[in-house]
């Protein structure tokens, strides 16, 4: 996730984990760990990691608080996208963002459906927050695996982008 024009500026990101098992300690979080694996992985710095509640205002307000911090470039969210009533990740990241960035969302169910048909189901939602990008990833460790392959090569481009920075 370092740039291609040799700056090697490593993207930092923040891992939210949306899960109210979690959030209680009845369940490990495996899906944001394995996230953060990728991101180290591909040359990121996992700068936050957090598990909150499905709970939507406790979400938007976390989603806001690391949407303002100077040190992250990407939000990425895994859980909380699906259809059960207490799934409120998407509503709440686009109470955050100012801008979506719908064709990352749409790109992630394209090329994961093949693999896993219910990728349909998935209501992620990705967009900006004061310049930061966020990214709904779905709650089970292979569907993190896989959409984060999708947008991985995508990330470091996006983000200068955001930063103004040539392209």
């Amino acid at each position: 996730m370092t740039n291609e024009h040799d700056t090697k500026q490593t993207l930092r990101v923040a891992v939210l984990t949306v899960s109210d098992r979690c959030a209680r300690g009845e369940q490990i979080d495996k899906s944001g760990a394995v996230l953060a694996e990728l991101v180290e992985a591909a040359d990121g710095e996992v700068v936050a990691r957090d598990v909150v509640s499905d709970d939507l205002e406790p979400l938007i307000n976390h989603l806001k608080t690391l949407a303002a911090r100077p040190d992250v470039d990407v939000i990425f969210t895994t859980g909380g996208t699906g259809f059960s009533p207490r799934d409120n990740t998407p509503e709440a990241t686009r109470r955050v963002i100012q801008k979506e960035a719908p064709g990352l969302a749409e790109m992630m169910r394209f090329r994961t459906v093949d693999k896993t048909p219910t990728a349909v189901l998935s209501r992620a939602v990705c967009g900006i927050a004061n310049g930061v990008l966020i990214i709904n990833l779905p709650g089970s460790p292979g569907g993190v695996r896989e959409c984060f392959a999708v947008v991985a090569p995508l990330l470091s481009h996006a983000i200068r982008m955001l930063r103004g920075e040539s392209h």
